[in-house]
């Protein structure tokens, strides 16, 4: 185990991701960070179905992005740097994949950030 790591499965809500995640979850990955692309995007938008059985995901991974599961999605191993780039294309501000990995409405979300007149 990375030294660094020691103790965090004492953190609950922390999913480490290392280079150990990052070479299991290697294809999902680069799946996502293909969304900088404008032709991968549209290829996406246009059967995404076709394109995660190219990129080689596995029907886990398939039923993850359809389900827009967020969280699942870095429990599985996603960088969220990378997920954020599938966010846009699915037309999800960060604020709302956040409510949504919290388990709550944008609305109830907003209440609990410190934003005057945030309903």
């Amino acid at each position: 185990m990375n030294p660094q790591l020691k103790g965090i499965e004492n953190i609950e809500g922390t999913y480490a991701f290392d280079i150990r995640t990052c070479n299991r979850r290697l294809n999902i990955n680069r799946f996502f960070w293909h969304m900088i692309k404008a032709e991968w995007r549209e290829r996406y938008l246009q059967n995404p179905d076709a394109l995660m059985t190219e990129a080689g995901l596995t029907d886990e991974e398939k039923t993850l992005i359809r389900n827009e599961d967020w969280l699942g999605l870095v429990q599985h191993g996603v960088n969220f740097f990378v997920l954020e780039k599938f966010a846009r294309v699915v037309k999800k501000t960060n604020l709302e994949v956040y409510a949504m990995m919290r388990g709550q409405s944008f609305e109830d979300f907003m209440k609990t950030r410190r934003v005057p007149n945030a309903r």
